[in-house]
């Protein structure tokens, strides 16, 4: 059994039923509620518990994962990494983590590299995010399913959830998480990457961002801490191509020229760190 299944296995008893609500159990190869809706457990390592009507939340493609995949692989985002792990400390005894909208998972494996008793789930509407994300860690696992429909979850079952450059549920956020779970949430800033914004016609960050979280957040959650990263990255064309494919830019590519930028280029990172706890 591969790492990624054994998780699955062991965090069974945590996930419910997308169909009737019910905890599910392990029985072969596939988790099943006492209802009968079974729910194969696939090769690559997660569960598909996305059900119905097709979802209209817009996953990463392949080709953007790729891009994630090898922009992190440089640790131009580690510092962001670093901040979010460093945040909420998922240092109780067997705690687990979620991260919703998980994409190849970099940010949850940090978190679990500095909780070396915790397991995480990555949580994404992709499937080929799960495939990937499934890999991320020996001690995580991945879940395919849209936050927006309801997290596969038991309620109070999770001690950190953490979103990252991803949309966000709060309602059930607050359902899942424990009364004394951390809910950790990157967003970035106007300043990020705004040197890239207007020669690449890039999407522009809201100014208008951090009041519509604190709306969304109120009623569910209080603030706790807030921290701010931001610092220079040295971007050669090959990371900037990356960065720009990775993220929702890569919906709306009209042909940037990204030979008309110089050879390296000083490109701000700059990410606020929130932490809620419950209201």
């Amino acid at each position: 059994m591969s790492p990624a299944r054994h998780v699955l296995a062991e965090l069974a008893g945590l996930l419910a039923c997308p169909e009737c609500g019910l905890g599910l159990e392990p029985c072969d190869r596939a988790l099943r509620c006492a209802q009968g809706h079974s729910f194969d457990l696939a090769k690559q390592g997660y569960v598909s518990l996305l059900t119905g009507a097709s979802t209209k939340m817009t996953g990463d493609t392949p080709a953007m994962l790729d891009a994630r995949a090898a922009f992190q692989g440089g640790g131009h985002f580690a510092p962001i990494a670093d901040a979010v792990a460093a945040a909420a400390p998922a240092d109780e005894p067997a705690a687990v983590v979620l991260e919703i909208g998980a994409g190849t998972g970099y940010y949850l494996a940090r978190v679990l590299d500095t909780a070396p008793a915790a397991r995480g789930l990555a949580l994404d509407v992709a499937k080929a995010a799960a495939r990937r994300s499934a890999r991320a860690h020996p001690r995580a696992a991945a879940v395919l399913a849209d936050a927006w429909r309801g997290l596969p979850l038991r309620a109070k079952t999770v001690h950190r959830v953490v979103s990252i450059f991803a949309p966000r549920n709060p309602a059930e956020v607050a359902r899942v998480l424990r009364a004394d779970g951390r809910f950790v949430v990157a967003t970035p800033t106007v300043r990020h990457l705004a040197e890239l914004v207007g020669p690449l016609g890039m999407v522009t960050v809201d100014p208008d961002k951090d009041r519509r979280l604190s709306e969304s957040m109120a009623g569910h959650f209080e603030i706790l801490d807030r921290t701010t990263v931001d610092y220079p990255m040295k971007l050669d064309r090959a990371d900037i191509a990356n960065v720009v494919g990775m993220g929702p830019s890569a919906f709306h590519d009209d042909g940037r020229d990204l030979a008309a930028l110089p050879e390296s280029l000083e490109v701000t990172a700059s990410v606020t760190v929130s932490v809620y706890g419950g209201a």
